[in-house]
């Protein structure tokens, strides 16, 4: 079989670039807008998560678009894609 049918399908975010101050590691926060739901105001959830970016390539500001991949090391779990602006 082909490696592109045994892939599966990872999930992948978008978030702007935080801190790109460790080696190969970049913190990337993500904001959701979910619904309240009583009062259906709309809010923004964050988190941060820490991403794997091989060649430093990434600095702060920048958007990204981030897929879940293998653990890392103990925070990191996602490596960064591409650049998205």
């Amino acid at each position: 079989m082909d490696n592109m049918e045994n892939k599966k399908n990872n999930r992948t975010l978008s978030g702007r670039v935080t801190s790109n101050k460790t080696d190969k590691t970049i913190t990337v926060l993500v904001e959701r807008r979910i619904k309240h739901s009583l009062y259906g105001k709309i809010i923004t959830r964050s988190k941060k998560y820490h991403v794997h970016d091989e060649i430093n390539q990434f600095a702060i500001g920048d958007l990204v678009l981030i897929e879940e991949c293998r653990p890392i090391s103990r925070t990191k779990a996602w490596k960064a894609i591409k650049l998205l602006n």
